[in-house]
């Protein structure tokens, strides 16, 4: 029988996380409304603002230009944050601390005052409103996310492992091909994943460095805000509510089959 002190805090718990998910929730059955507006609870049920979404070019163009952006950021911030973890790991303690802390600077920097800096450089560039304006700008903002997940991996990583492997004849490449990167595989896709949902879901510089040919999803999405406010808004976060979880759940599923292995 479990103590009364485990009910409470299981059902602290529970209180916390219906807390946390109730905003999110109540955009369900938002997106099935009948009526024009965002409203809850819904009048109707109707599925138009699905089909909104699907079929309006403005909505489908901001979705893919976000998903490229997003997996091209991926990418890049994933390499140069996983090289920059691993430059940090090996350096002094007080040189590695300093890369370190610059490193993570657009994390602590609020987002207004490095999207002014960023509009301003990218005027004399030529880079507003173009994908390369939006990648570069992007992986600045996502390698402090990949650089303090494959940290935390190296923190821990045994680097015996290595020693003995070079030590069986091993060269640095096939070392770390065969023994270091199969040990911060999580830490790497954990920072991978990290890097693809800030740019997907970055809306502060995007709003500063968008242009009328070129829109990501989140710009398009404040954009119908202000100006529609029609529930097609709801449609969308439900979907990518729906595939974060599905993302989420994957990468649960993938971690116990793992720990299993």
């Amino acid at each position: 029988m479990p103590s009364f002190s485990r009910i409470l805090l299981g059902l602290f718990c529970l209180l916390v996380a219906v807390l946390l998910l109730a905003p999110t929730l109540v955009v369900i059955p938002m997106s099935f409304n009948g009526n024009k507006s965002l409203a809850f609870p819904p009048v109707g049920f109707s599925w138009q603002w699905y089909e909104n979404f699907f079929r309006n070019p403005d909505w489908t163009t901001s979705f893919s230009n976000s998903l490229v952006i997003a997996l091209i950021v991926a990418v890049v911030a994933t390499v140069i944050g996983t090289l920059a973890a691993f430059g940090i790991t090996r350096a002094a303690a007080r040189v590695g601390g300093l890369l370190r802390a610059l490193l993570i600077t657009p994390m602590v920097v609020p987002g207004v005052v490095l999207a002014i800096g960023i509009y301003a450089v990218y005027l004399d560039a030529h880079l507003v409103g173009t994908v390369t304006g939006f990648v570069l700008a992007h992986t600045m903002l996502a390698i402090p996310f990949v650089l303090i997940a494959v940290q935390a991996s190296l923190e821990v990583f045994d680097r015996r492992l290595e020693t003995a492997a070079a030590s069986l004849g091993a060269g640095r490449l096939t070392v770390f091909r065969t023994v270091t990167l199969p040990l911060i595989l999580p830490g790497i896709l954990s920072g991978a994943l990290f890097a693809f949902i800030t740019s997907f879901d970055e809306i502060i510089v995007a709003l500063f460095i968008t242009s009328p040919y070129l829109k990501t999803l989140p710009v398009q999405i404040y954009t119908s805000i202000t100006r529609d406010a029609d529930p097609t808004v709801a449609a969308v976060g439900t979907l990518l509510f729906f595939a974060t979880s599905l993302i989420i759940i994957a990468g649960l599923l993938f971690g116990m089959h793992r720990g299993r292995t």
